[in-house]
């Protein structure tokens, strides 16, 4: 058997997502679209699609045309919701900034996107971004630049509610950056049949109604919020409950709890961290019965917790990259305990997987470790203004080689093993990193590891742990050494650990380990062994 799996063809909508939100406030016009407890304010579909249209009117009436750029950089928040329809409504395309980009960052994209208008936030507790800006914006296209809150911005809101344009599904009316967990980011290009048809699908995975409530921590300026979040609610009805501008566990909780929402969202750090809450006992979880959990590798002990003291019997895994709008594979909300903590789930409708090769790019046999490629009408248009990077990536058959390492299962069901980067040759041996990781969550002591590797002049590369210890716990390199011996293979055994606060993420909450890295090889002195040329 062959490691290829093809979903089941199910219809995908023909519309765009301008008309799918007509749709979905004709058909629910007073039931809540959008909410943000921290900003105090709610928006009932109708209401929702009104905001869009007087916002998209007044880009209009301001000049833009049909496929110019609208950059925004905020963090969640009602009016990135209105921003994003309102784009959509009227044929921009939507260009989704960091929140935690500063000038070189912003500068790169004002440049690379060619935005006509920036939204953002005047300032916040983090930074004064009209001052960024002001220092980034020099000789670039930008031409209106508007604060949420502004007298411009409540023009806009006040603009006449009506948008008529030509817009066709396989436009482009997004671009997402890459994260940056390695190298510099890409436009990616998305359209409204990428974007619109994962959210639908989504939806049907985790079987959304009207009657649903999805909270929604993780960034909106990701795929995890705006297509994963957003969409599912467009398709479904269901409302979007925003509970803080920045992920805070806290808040989320609370907003589970006052909202009564029936899914949560979130990549394991957050869930870790919800867990871990002091108050956490104190809130009301009852109502939750589903959600996704996505972004980076489960450990299985969180997801036992998720399910049993959440009380997200539902909780489905989900894999995918933003080339790929995103998500590729799900587990279903009625596996068993086995699939939902081993394996990321099996292909999605209507998407193509393969795990192939990295030496030859033949498909390999069922259980087999390889590289994971998608096709499907999730497939991104390509990267912006960059056909060589895409031709890398995307080869003339349409597959998109997604550069993780995985196997897939003789009951067709996937696990992500790797990134082919991450992986650690030590003297000769191949250490996964997530193996490792998995092992060191069994110690009752770890609340949170990432592994990477290190250069060794002697071994080529050596096994570094960064770890999180339990809140009041205690313990020392050679204790979590002492942990691993005779329980996983010496070569495996981190020669160096440091007991961290915290980890360096994306605003997605990826962990880029190529900052743990870096600090370390600087903190170790290890720049000579870094600077071995290797074949």
């Amino acid at each position: 058997m062959l490691s290829y799996s093809k979903g089941p063809d199910l219809p995908l909508l023909d519309s765009t997502i301008g008309e799918q939100l007509a749709e979905t406030a004709r058909r629910w016009p007073d039931q809540d679209a959008v909410v943000a407890p921290h900003q105090q304010q709610r928006l009932t579909w109708s209401q929702l699609l009104r905001a869009a249209d007087s916002v998209g009117r007044g880009l209009r009436d301001i000049g833009l045309r049909e496929n110019d750029r609208v950059g925004l950089w905020a963090a969640n928040c009602v009016e990135w919701v209105i921003v994003h329809f309102a784009c959509a409504r009227a044929g921009l395309v939507l260009v989704n900034v960091n929140t935690s980009s500063r000038t070189h960052e912003l500068e790169f994209i004002l440049h690379k996107s060619g935005l006509k208008a920036l939204f953002l936030n005047e300032r916040d507790n983090r930074a004064n971004y009209l001052e960024i800006l002001d220092e980034a914006r020099k000789g670039t296209a930008l031409e209106h630049a508007i604060c949420f809150g502004s007298l411009e911005w409540r023009r806009l809101r006040q603009a006449p509610a009506c948008v008529s344009t030509a817009i066709a599904q396989n436009d482009v009316c997004n671009i997402q950056y890459t994260s940056g967990t390695t190298g510099s980011p890409k436009g990616v290009l998305l359209t409204h049949r990428n974007l619109l048809n994962n959210g639908l699908l989504i939806a049907r995975a985790l079987r959304y109604t009207e009657r649903d409530r999805i909270c929604v921590p993780v960034p909106m300026a990701h795929c995890f919020g705006c297509v994963i979040g957003t969409m599912a609610a467009l398709a479904s009805g269901a409302a979007l409950i925003l509970p803080s501008a920045f992920f805070d566990a806290g808040a989320t909780l609370a907003s589970i709890d006052e909202e009564c929402a029936t899914a949560i969202y979130g990549v394991p750090t957050m869930f870790i961290a919800e867990l871990q809450h002091p108050d956490f006992a104190r809130f009301s979880l009852q109502t939750l019965r589903t959600g996704m959990m996505a972004g980076a590798p489960c450990p299985v002990e969180v997801m036992k917790r998720v399910i049993g003291d959440m009380h997200c019997g539902q909780m489905s895994i989900g894999y995918g990259l933003t080339e790929t709008s995103p998500v590729v594979t799900m587990s279903e909300i009625d596996d068993d305990l086995e699939r939902r903590v081993h394996t990321v789930g099996k292909a999605m409708p209507c998407t193509e997987l393969k795990i192939v090769s990295m030496a030859t790019g033949e498909v390999v046999e069922a259980g087999m470790q390889g590289e994971i490629c998608a096709r499907g009408y999730m497939l991104m248009k390509g990267y912006d203004a960059d056909p060589e990077a895409t031709a890398r990536v995307v080869d003339r058959d349409g597959w998109f080689r997604t550069g993780d390492l995985g196997v897939m299962r003789e009951d067709g069901y996937f696990k992500v093993t790797g990134r082919a980067k991450d992986m650690i040759i030590r003297g000769g041996e191949n250490i996964y990193p997530r193996e490792v990781e998995e092992f060191l969550y069994t110690n009752p002591k770890v609340a949170e590891v990432h592994i990477t590797g290190l250069p060794d002049e002697r071994l080529g590369e050596a096994v570094l742990a960064w770890i999180k210890l339990k809140a009041g716990e205690t313990a020392t390199a050679e204790e979590i050494k002492a942990f691993c011996r005779g329980r996983i293979a010496h070569f495996k055994i981190p020669e160096h650990i440091r007991f961290v606060e915290a980890f360096p993420t994306t605003l997605s909450g990826k962990i880029q380990k190529y900052r743990i890295r870096e600090n370390e090889i600087q903190a170790r002195g290890l720049e000579r062994a870094a600077s071995v040329e290797t074949a």
